[in-house]
């Protein structure tokens, strides 16, 4: 699995290019910056499409809770007349669907929250790059100029070429960015699947008849 938005953007926002143009002797400084920025922008753009990603899975999310909740309070209705003429069969499936219902709420809740947060994170992860890459627009500026009046520097025959200063620079500064790490796997518990089923079913049974004889209480 590769390196995360968040562990990108921190290395990108926290790298310091005197200290990154430093560690390539041989490196065209210019060339690593404009790097540097090209990193940035497919970073940004990564984060983009996953803001809009959360975006959409918040707004299915929320419509679905809505929808969940509606769905709640006609079975309710129903559940009560049911009740009312003796028919308890239409009224154990009723509160067994408001049971289902009440099991999805809170995972719905959650991934509305979850969205959210991430949300927040990816819109800070953009502003922090477009921040840092004003920052390199400005050291470039600034490099340029230093450049300009210390004049011309021509290289030696033996010195590398700009090209392959460049293309060097490139090659290290995508290294430097690159990290491979992978997730632990996780043991399962390998017990009596069945009965396990069986021990749920039985216990979901119950509850429903617990319910419907609390509703004909109310109803007495």
């Amino acid at each position: 699995m590769g390196e995360s938005i968040g562990k990108r953007v921190t290395r990108l926002v926290s790298a310091s290019m005197n200290t990154l143009v430093a560690s390539f002797e041989n490196a065209a400084p210019e060339s690593l910056m404009e790097e540097a920025i090209r990193e940035m922008d497919a970073v940004m753009e990564e984060a983009r499409t996953e803001l809009g990603r959360q975006l959409a899975q918040k707004h299915l999310a929320d419509k679905r809770l809505t929808e969940e909740k509606s769905r709640y309070e006609a079975l309710s209705r129903q559940i009560g007349v049911a009740v009312s003429q003796g028919r308890d069969d239409l009224a154990e499936t009723g509160i067994a669907e408001q049971m289902d219902i009440e099991a999805r709420i809170p995972v719905l809740t959650a991934s509305i929250e979850e969205c959210g947060k991430k949300e927040k994170e990816l819109e800070g992860f953009i502003q922090a790059l477009q921040a840092k890459k004003r920052e390199m627009r400005s050291e470039i500026q600034a490099f340029r100029k230093a450049r300009m009046e210390e004049g011309p520097n021509v290289p030696s025959p033996d010195s590398p070429s700009l090209d392959a200063k460049a293309e060097k620079a490139g090659t290290l500064f995508d290294r430097i960015l690159e990290n491979a790490s992978g997730l632990p796997g996780r043991n399962r518990h390998t017990g009596s699947a069945a009965k396990l089923a069986e021990l749920e079913e039985l216990s979901r049974k119950h509850a429903i008849a617990e319910r419907l004889i609390a509703l004909k209480m109310e109803k007495s």
